[in-house]
């Protein structure tokens, strides 16, 4: 069975950080473009950050405060976020190519075949 199981998401305060986990299960990440989305209530779903063998993506509205990262021994995929801001809310989604060695991208949410449940992130005081 294919499938991706999403942790660490919650409720923190402006500033605070979180670490997302993305474990799967029924096919490997190692060599698959993999990626990290986010929709908050009455928007589209965006694009966070992205990485494969060949590259890594950050959206520029980041300012350098996520980072995504791959455990290939755990099959396992993060993303840490740092100095959470509230606009930061929104669940989150990890997601997986299922064509191998291709480089990862933002903007087509529809390559990635494989998705996890999503996760709730909500950043308030």
């Amino acid at each position: 069975q294919l499938q991706f199981v999403q942790s660490g998401g919650g409720l923190v305060q402006p500033g605070g950080s979180l670490r997302l986990s993305c474990a799967a299960s029924g096919f490997t990440l190692d060599y698959r473009p993999s990626a990290w989305f986010r929709q908050a209530p009455g928007k589209e779903r965006e694009g966070i950050s992205c990485m494969s063998r060949s590259n890594t993506v950050y959206a520029d509205s980041l300012e350098g405060r996520f980072t995504i990262s791959r455990d290939n021994a755990k099959n396992t995929m993060y993303l840490q976020m740092n100095s959470l801001k509230p606009e930061d809310t929104a669940v989150y989604y990890c997601a997986a190519d299922a064509s191998p060695f291709l480089p990862c991208n933002l903007e087509h949410p529809s390559s990635y075949e494989y998705w996890g449940q999503g996760i709730q992130v909500t950043v308030s005081s």
